[in-house]
């Protein structure tokens, strides 16, 4: 690490990276029991175990509460403008591929204004983990409906209920062809490093949605699934190789009947384990986890929480940058001046 401390017994020694050395000297402002909190401390505690340089990080967010998060990082950041987040970051990524970065984004921010800049950073599979914070409201200008809220929100700016279908933020990113989707939770610190650990170790661009709680605009909208007397019923956990069970005594798990998910008992004797749906995040097809993500659309479902799809493709910048060398190797160093003298020129007089 390039981090040195000094040691009363060797002069000095490599210091071991924490938590606090990834909390900066900001304070933090964001409401009391806001989820955002709890995202900010497991990737604070998260990124020490990476094994890189702090130097290496870069956080750069868009607009809303969640984009306040590189203030609170002490790393590389830039606050960037409402939705375009995705394009600054790509920009980074391109002309510096040794970088870790960052997008951190809410559902307004990515799935609204900037929902274009989104999917085409998903679609080019460049190298960034992104993290999205659904809490299926505007939080910042207080208390709008937004591109996540349900069907008949009563909000400040859908007084009579919202009258607009949500976006399924994992369907969204699989649908344009991203590489690495997962989701998890903020009341599930554990769960969160784990998958955050994951994200940042896949090459080319990794999608994280984070259910996390507004206490002041919506207050409660996934306790379905956050709080641990309802959790177990309602929400599996998805596991490599491993078969779909849920349920508080572990008795029900997830069968296909044609492509439709089912859930069946497993305690009655009727199905066992090898009757379930085994998960595979590996599948290159993305129809099993395009099924898998519309179990949130279905209410007698539960909600799968993990990595849905991992698979490899070439990354963007590692793409881009290859056709740059061979075109450097073959044209010889780029002349600018050069460039502007070819081709047809004219005076203006």
């Amino acid at each position: 690490m390039s981090t040195l401390e000094k040691s009363a017994s060797n002069g000095s020694a490599e210091l071991k990276l924490t938590k606090k050395h990834f909390e900066s000297d900001q304070e933090v402002r964001w409401c009391p029991g806001c989820g955002d909190y709890s995202i900010l401390a497991q990737t604070q505690r998260t990124l020490p175990g990476l094994e890189l340089d702090k130097e290496k990080y870069v956080f750069i967010s868009g607009i809303g509460c969640s984009s306040r998060f590189p203030y609170y990082m002490n790393t590389y950041g830039f606050h960037t403008i409402h939705g375009r987040a995705p394009a600054i970051a790509t920009g980074v990524k391109a002309v510096n591929p040794d970088l870790s970065v960052w997008v951190i984004t809410g559902d307004g921010d990515s799935l609204s204004i900037g929902g274009n800049h989104l999917i085409h950073m998903l679609r080019r599979n460049v190298g960034l983990n992104v993290i999205l914070f659904n809490n299926r409201i505007y939080g910042l200008t207080k208390g709008q409906y937004s591109p996540t809220s349900e069907f008949g929100k009563i909000t400040k700016s859908s007084p009579f209920g919202s009258v607009d279908h949500p976006f399924n933020p994992v369907s969204l990113a699989i649908g344009a062809g991203a590489t690495f989707v997962a989701r998890t939770m903020d009341r599930d610190p554990a769960h969160m490093q784990k998958v955050i650990k994951t994200a940042s170790g896949h090459e080319g661009t990794s999608f994280v949605e984070v259910f996390q709680n507004c206490n002041i605009f919506n207050d409660g909208a996934w306790l379905k699934y956050t709080e641990k007397e309802k959790r177990a019923d309602n929400v599996v956990y998805l596991e490599q190789d491993k078969p779909l069970v849920f349920g508080a005594n572990r008795d029900k798990g997830i069968r296909l009947d044609g492509f439709r998910p089912e859930v069946v008992s497993i305690a009655d004797g009727k199905y066992g384990e090898s009757d379930l749906l085994v998960h595979n995040e590996k599948d290159e097809d993305a129809t099993y986890s395009f099924i898998l993500s519309h179990m949130m659309d279905n209410p007698e479902l539960p909600v799968p929480l993990g990595v849905f799809r991992c698979v490899d493709k070439m990354p963007y910048e590692r793409a881009l940058n290859e056709q740059v060398d061979a075109a450097r190797k073959k044209m010889g160093e780029p002349d600018l001046q050069a460039l502007l003298d070819s081709g047809d020129t004219w005076e203006v007089k």
